[in-house]
């Protein structure tokens, strides 16, 4: 049996954090094991707001090697950066056309950013989820790691694939079942580590947007930069850490960074914790935080000194990445009536 492909991705915006680490990258390590692993730099998503071009090259490739750098292994997984396969803006163009703009209307993070942009929101901003589904339906995935916050963005994709193409286009065999043209995905939510919260704000997620750089300790950071942070760090006036107090949700986050950083678990940092104040506790936990990140920052640096073999491994990511998804787009253009190339 084939192993079940996994798609996944994340913006070249800003510098990956340990949010991004934690709640995703880290994950797709583990999934390499298990699961034909597909991941992109989707730098196509970058530009829905006002960039730097300059920025953003340097950023895509930044991405790429921290890819590599947290144990995404190029001969076990896919890797690649979205805008070298051309078709993730082809089929886009192909699912606008057959999504209702009332159904990008309705989500959630269009409504949130639109507020902030005001008169400068741009009409990529809005369709940048039919993007999205086209950058998931294009390779087959049968599941897609998300949060909570991307449930809906799922949803979307699963609903163009089932409602608007499959329903609407698909053929049927000679026994009357249905022949799907697009694999309808399913959500793989990684529960562990998936929702690490702002350094600032306990009830905030921790984020490359936040204009406070003190919300997030970033991959790259030097051990002094991490230590200063968890230094400065929200915490509370109460003796002794716990986890699940509503009424202490930093304390909740940085016992639980603790737990995942150092190897120990929740129920063993609960009880080293449970009569500590934050004066010992803090050195605790940014000691941890810098030796889980010293060798992704030393595999990281080694990377950076070999840029072509970052380029020869995104040329053999696209290569692969191309085959699988002009497979796909050309299934949906005879579907949807396109006149062949010949």
């Amino acid at each position: 049996m084939p192993r079940p492909r996994v798609l996944s991705g994340v913006q070249p915006t800003g510098a990956l954090h340990l949010g991004n680490w934690l709640g995703a990258i880290r994950n797709w390590v583990n999934l390499q094991d298990s699961h034909d692993t597909f991941f992109c730099v989707v730098d196509l998503h970058a530009i829905t707001v006002p960039h730097d071009p300059e920025q953003l090259a340097a950023d895509t490739r930044k991405t790429a090697a921290l890819y590599l750098a947290a144990g995404i292994d190029p001969s076990r997984s896919t890797v690649f950066v979205q805008s070298h396969v051309p078709a993730h803006s082809e089929l886009a163009w192909l699912l606008n056309c057959v999504t209702p703009l009332n159904w990008l209307e309705r989500m959630i993070q269009f409504k949130e950013k639109a507020i902030k942009q005001g008169d400068q929101v741009s009409v990529g901003l809005l369709d940048y989820p039919v993007l999205m589904a086209a950058d998931i339906l294009l390779y087959d995935a049968d599941l897609v790691p998300v949060g909570e916050d991307q449930k809906q963005h799922l949803e979307l994709a699963r609903d163009i694939a089932q409602q608007r193409i499959n329903a609407r286009f698909g053929q049927k065999d000679a026994d009357g079942e249905p022949i799907p043209v697009l694999k309808v995905p399913e959500p793989l939510i990684l529960k562990e580590g998936a929702r690490v919260m702002s350094l600032t704000d306990g009830r905030s997620k921790m984020s490359k947007s936040d204009p406070n750089e003190g919300s997030r300790i970033t991959l790259l950071d030097p051990p002094e930069l991490i230590t200063k942070k968890i230094k400065r760090a929200k915490t509370d006036p109460v003796m002794g850490l716990e986890f699940g107090n509503p009424e202490r949700p930093e304390t909740d986050n940085l016992l639980g960074l603790y737990a995942i950083l150092s190897g120990k678990g929740r129920e063993a940092v609960a009880a080293e914790c449970a009569a500590m104040g934050w004066g010992t506790f803090k050195p605790l936990l940014a000691e941890a935080a810098v030796e889980a990140l010293r060798p992704l920052q030393q595999r990281y640096a080694e990377l950076s000194a070999d840029p072509a073999e970052l380029d020869r491994v995104l040329a053999g990511g696209r290569e692969r990445a191309q085959s699988v998804a002009q497979a796909t787009l050309d299934r949906t253009r005879a579907a949807l009536g396109f006149l062949p190339v010949h």
